[in-house]
């Protein structure tokens, strides 16, 4: 009997670690998550917790602009490597999509941002008028990096807040002053009230 009890006992301890062994999870990745690399790797891995089923495995890489920058992905065991195809320097955003052995879906996201490479959005820089001076060479992502956030949200939003600032700056004198009449007019009722008491 012993024996019995000692067996159904550890049965029962081994038993709820079942369902969290089916539910498959990424335990890691090359570039790791918010990594910042200035050498594009050749490819990117993912590593899951169980070995993720090809047919049901989705990973998807989109880099600046939208660009897709990955290929068809091959299976090791747990690992997924994706060939990393870069197109300029940014945020990269490796997706991935995964159905577990007890059918729950996994899906999330590994972010990483490549700082060299070639110019992010060609077409929002003024190359067109000057030459192709800053667009033409591949160290050109600084200056596409600087000339990309300046084309007028600053500006654009420097001149709303400043119409902002004085539009309720003027409306704080009108209420104020506002304030000051209806105190005089108020202080005025009280004296003329006191003398009418006094007579």
């Amino acid at each position: 009997m012993p024996v019995v009890f000692g067996v159904a006992f550890g049965v029962s301890l081994m038993a709820p670690a079942t369902p969290a062994a089916a539910h498959n999870e990424l335990t890691g990745s090359d570039p790791r998550d918010g990594a910042r690399v200035a050498t594009a790797p050749a490819r990117i891995e993912l590593r899951f917790l169980a070995r993720p089923a090809p047919t049901t495995t989705k990973i998807t890489i989109t880099g600046p602009d939208n660009v897709v920058a990955g290929g068809q992905p091959t299976f090791d065991g747990s690992r997924v490597r994706v060939p990393f195809k870069p197109a300029a320097a940014g945020l990269y955003i490796v997706g991935y999509q995964l159905a577990s052995a007890d059918g729950h879906p996994v899906k999330g996201e590994v972010r990483f941002t490549l700082t060299t490479g070639t110019a992010a959005d060609p077409s929002a820089t003024p190359s067109a008028a000057g030459g192709a001076g800053p667009s033409g060479a591949p160290v050109g992502s600084p200056s596409a990096s600087t000339v990309g956030p300046s084309t007028g949200s600053p500006t654009a939003s420097t001149v709303p807040a400043a119409s902002e600032q004085s539009d309720s700056g003027g409306r704080g004198w009108l209420w104020a002053l506002g304030a000051l009449v209806l105190l005089a007019a108020l202080v005025t009722g009280l004296v003329v009230r006191r003398r009418r008491g006094a007579q």
